[in-house]
């Protein structure tokens, strides 16, 4: 169940990020990330962060908890920025939230000891399902905290559904065998990929995965760009999702083929 919480506080941006994302506390007295649908990129964009990153946790990756967070009319009303102040005011309704990882820092390759090689093997296999071309040694978007991996910025992923064609074409791209996936800055240590085929196979059933897209809010599927209604984008990510899942010798042999 994905929980959705009022935002109360705007804290600070994090302008790394080219959507300007937040750390806000929300009415749990909890704090977050916070990704706006006002932003540049869209709807769409929040549409990847929750399937895609709702599927990763499916699967028992360590993806930080995802809420919908709810921006009323007043919230950052005082805010002296006016870039901040407009997005904000763009944003009022349901956004996406992530839950804040304080003091975790990025991952690099270069650091000691490597990456687990069953755990490596499961994150190039699920950034292979979900076509997430954002998880290179340029951006690895993998947090360290508190000893562990922690996989975050899932906004890029499923990129097919950018096409013009709108949903009646999503199908066309579950048979990709994503070639991107050579610049995965785990490959180098995914030494199990065949066995982690196996097991992350059998975790999404069409029941889990019918659940996380009936979980995308119908704002995000009405607004600009969107062709089609609610019900018919999500029955084209849910049959794409299970095509695809059932087509993952194609992913899983490029990935084998990316390492020699």
């Amino acid at each position: 169940m994905i929980r959705s919480l009022l935002a109360t506080r705007y804290l600070t941006p994090l302008r790394e990020g080219g959507s300007l994302p937040a750390i806000v506390e929300a009415e749990d007295d909890e704090l977050y990330v916070m990704k706006f649908a006002g932003a540049g990129q869209g709807a769409k964009a929040l549409i990847a962060e929750l399937v895609a990153g709702e599927i990763g946790r499916a699967l028992g990756l360590p993806v930080p908890e995802i809420v919908l967070m709810t921006l009323d009319t007043q919230f950052g009303r005082t805010e002296g920025d006016p870039e901040i102040r407009a997005l904000l005011q763009a944003s009022v309704g349901i956004n996406l939230g992530l839950r804040y990882l304080p003091k975790a820092f990025a991952f690099s390759p270069l650091l000691r000891p490597s990456p687990d090689p069953g755990l490596a093997s499961a994150i190039v296999w699920y950034d292979a399902y979900i076509t997430n071309v954002d998880r290179t040694s340029r951006n690895t978007n993998i947090l360290l905290w508190q000893g562990a991996l922690w996989l975050i910025d899932h906004g890029a992923a499923m990129y097919f559904h950018h096409i013009p064609a709108g949903p009646e074409g999503f199908q066309a791209y579950s048979e990709d065998p994503f070639p991107l996936i050579k610049d995965h800055v785990l490959l180098p240590f995914a030494r199990a990929l065949a066995e982690a085929d196996i097991v992350l196979r059998e975790r999404l059933t069409p029941e889990i995965i019918g659940r996380i897209v009936d979980a995308i809010p119908d704002a995000w599927l009405t607004g600009a760009g969107q062709s089609a209604s609610p019900t018919e984008y999500r029955v084209a990510y849910s049959d794409y999702l299970w095509r695809r899942l059932q087509a993952s010798d194609l992913f899983l042999q490029e990935a084998i083929r990316a390492q020699h």
